[in-house]
């Protein structure tokens, strides 16, 4: 039995979900009106004609409509693909192409953007849009949906997520993971958290992104309410805590340093005692961020976590040593392992010395989608799976990262991969070569720092932003741009990014 439906059986009257946006009557359903409208929507890609494990993609900012559709798919026996709305029309089409999705499910404001590539994106035979009018060969959200009856319960194994996240190639690679997994991984990260049937989840972040997405996902397996935000405002976030008191969150350091740099005056309006569970991730939440967060929210609630969209949660941080194991990301979550190899292949199991951290647990994902051999490529023998991050443990076996994989950026809790940048960049023909490296921000934790080697005398700082602006998503936008006779490589004729790192004031 799908979990939508068994919490309308057991708890039919319990609140799903709630879309609460300022300026717009609050819109929430139950969990049998959750489970009718999911049924409507599994009901509508049904009779699109598409085969069992077909992919169906979803964009938009946060909304009842998005989530719904997420479970809505699983019901259908389809694999349900978010697309990262922040995307430009070059990477959006990669992205639509790449993953076969034959249906998009919309909201308006992207109406323009799907019309504008359509001739460009031809395996998508029908566009749905929702939250207003469809654009020309469109269809309307009211036209789409079917029935309310419950749709056939899909074969085993066939429905499933498809999340793209970047490679080092520069091109996205889409991560698909199976919804038929080992409960019990999930059973005991919540169980060590401490959630219960009671708790209110508020999103703080885009729903696409693992993180926000995988938690609200938790929340309904237990039947708890998702509170949505449509798109983050840090008071109105407060607002959304002390209105509803939730009590369960995920966020990037990004939006709680918003929140906690607003004034007194404005903090001291809202209360926010309820919360019991902030799960910090996406970027590590430097230590004086820690500190500020516990003198304005209960120090127990700050758990962090470590991991990614390919291998899912895999250590946890206590609130009980958050402020005694600075820069640590914890130890093991429950009935996961985590094992350090060198470079020769040898286990790493000696305190302080690094090796590259790998994982071996249910939750990590199946393959990436047209790129087996890249899956491959990051697994050893014994199912042991790897994004390729360097790490360490101390004498009590807590787990720090000391290197990010590969040379990824990570900028606002969002991961930005230097080698798509340069790609992008690289057909400016007024320029001859160009690397991308992050340079600390206090704000963003990492900004992007790109260093050109001009073809063409009269090229400017402004002209690389303007092209970069045309080709790429904003938040991968260089926000500094140094020029250089060329660029260091050693004698097989790699880029020394280390290099450009200690020369910009950017070392690790």
């Amino acid at each position: 039995m799908d979990l939508i439906t068994g919490h309308a059986q057991t708890s039919p009257d319990r609140l799903a979900v709630i879309d609460d946006r300022p300026g717009s009557e609050v819109r929430q359903m139950t969990f049998t009106e959750l489970d009718l409208y999911t049924n409507q929507i599994a009901n509508g890609i049904a009779g699109v004609g598409l085969e069992p494990g077909s992919k169906v993609m979803w964009l938009g900012q946060n909304s009842l409509e998005v989530l719904a559709f997420s479970h809505a798919a699983r019901k259908a026996g389809m694999v349900s693909v978010p697309l990262n709305y922040r995307l430009s029309d070059d990477e959006s089409i990669y992205v639509i192409n790449n993953s076969d999705s034959a249906l998009v499910f919309a909201d308006a404001g992207y109406a323009e953007l799907l019309a504008r590539i359509a001739d460009r994106i031809p395996a998508v035979n029908k566009v749905v849009i929702f939250g207003g009018e469809p654009g020309p060969g469109q269809v309307s959200h009211d036209d789409f949906l079917g029935s309310e009856e419950a749709v056939a319960e899909p074969e085993e194994g066939v429905a499933g997520t498809m999340i793209y996240t970047s490679g080092t190639t520069g091109n996205p690679k889409g991560a698909v993971r199976k919804t038929t997994r080992d409960p019990k991984l999930t059973v005991g990260l919540m169980q060590l958290l401490g959630y219960g049937p009671g708790d209110i989840y508020v999103t703080c972040g885009p729903l696409y992104h693992s993180g926000p997405g995988g938690f609200a996902g938790m929340a309904h397996a237990i039947g708890n309410t998702v509170v949505l935000q449509h798109k983050f405002d840090a008071e109105d976030w407060l607002r959304l805590i002390d209105k509803y008191k939730c009590s369960s969150t995920f966020s990037a350091p990004t939006p709680i340093r918003m929140v906690l740099n607003l004034d007194e005056e404005i903090k001291a309006r809202y209360d926010t005692s309820s919360m019991k569970i902030m799960v910090a991730n996406a970027a590590p939440w430097p230590f004086a961020l820690k500190q500020d967060y516990v003198k304005d929210f209960p120090p127990e609630s700050l758990w962090e976590i470590y991991g990614s969209t390919e291998m899912g949660v895999n250590t946890v941080l206590a609130p009980e040593d958050q402020m005694r194991k600075p820069g640590s990301c914890g130890k093991p979550a429950p009935y996961v392992e985590v094992c350090l190899f060198d470079d020769d292949g040898n286990v790493v199991d000696e305190p302080m010395a690094p090796g590259e951290l790998y994982v071996r647990s249910g939750s990590v994902f199946d393959t990436y989608y047209k790129a087996q051999d890249k899956y491959e490529e990051d697994s050893r023998e014994g199912d042991w799976h790897t994004v390729g991050d360097i790490a360490y443990r101390d004498e009590e076996g807590y787990l720090y990262i000391c290197d990010r994989k590969k040379d990824m950026i990570i900028s606002g809790g969002m991961n930005i991969y230097p080698a798509e940048i340069e790609g992008a960049l690289e057909h400016h023909p007024g320029i001859y070569e160009v690397a991308v490296i992050g340079l600390p921000s206090d704000d963003w934790g990492e900004s992007v720092l790109a260093i050109v080697v001009p073809s063409d005398d009269q090229l400017t700082a402004e002209d690389v932003q303007a092209f970069a602006r045309e080709h790429l998503a904003g938040y991968k936008m260089p926000r500094r741009i140094e020029f250089m006779d060329h660029i260091p490589k050693t004698g097989s004729n790699k880029i020394l990014k280390r290099e450009l790192r200690e020369k910009f004031g950017a070392a690790t």
